[in-house]
């Protein structure tokens, strides 16, 4: 078998030959891309019952809601890192939302952090 392929490949000239005929060199792998650095991201829900059904794994989408303009996906498929404690953080809870833990790119927790400080933000299950 190994005898059948030198022989084929002697035939047609191997990878110098195809190259002169304008076939080019062999394409390249394009290098990896880096991985992407997840950072753990604390962000206020504006609804904390809402944050009281979501769980550690959970996959979700941040809406920021401003009075001025549509509301807009500030995280997509973020994962919950962390939930508030009902039972702690009990007192935590109210109008003022709730704290949960999102892990997401480090861009992403930039925008969030943002978006927090100027909009309400909700959540959807993914």
């Amino acid at each position: 078998m190994l005898a059948v392929a030198a022989a084929a490949l002697a035939v047609s000239g191997g990878p110098q030959a195809q190259a002169s005929r304008g076939a080019g060199p062999p394409a390249k792998e394009p290098p990896p891309s880096p991985p992407v650095r997840m950072v753990s991201a604390p962000v206020r829900i504006a609804d904390a019952a809402t944050v009281r059904l979501l769980r550690p794994g959970d996959r979700v989408d941040v809406v920021a809601a401003e009075r001025a303009g549509p509301p807009r996906v500030v995280a997509e498929g973020a994962r919950v890192a962390g939930v508030p404690d009902p039972e702690k953080d009990g007192a935590d809870a109210g109008a003022g939302g709730a704290l949960v833990v999102l892990s997401v790119p480090r861009d992403t927790a930039r925008a969030l952090v943002g978006a927090g400080a100027a909009a309400r933000l909700a959540v959807t299950l993914c």
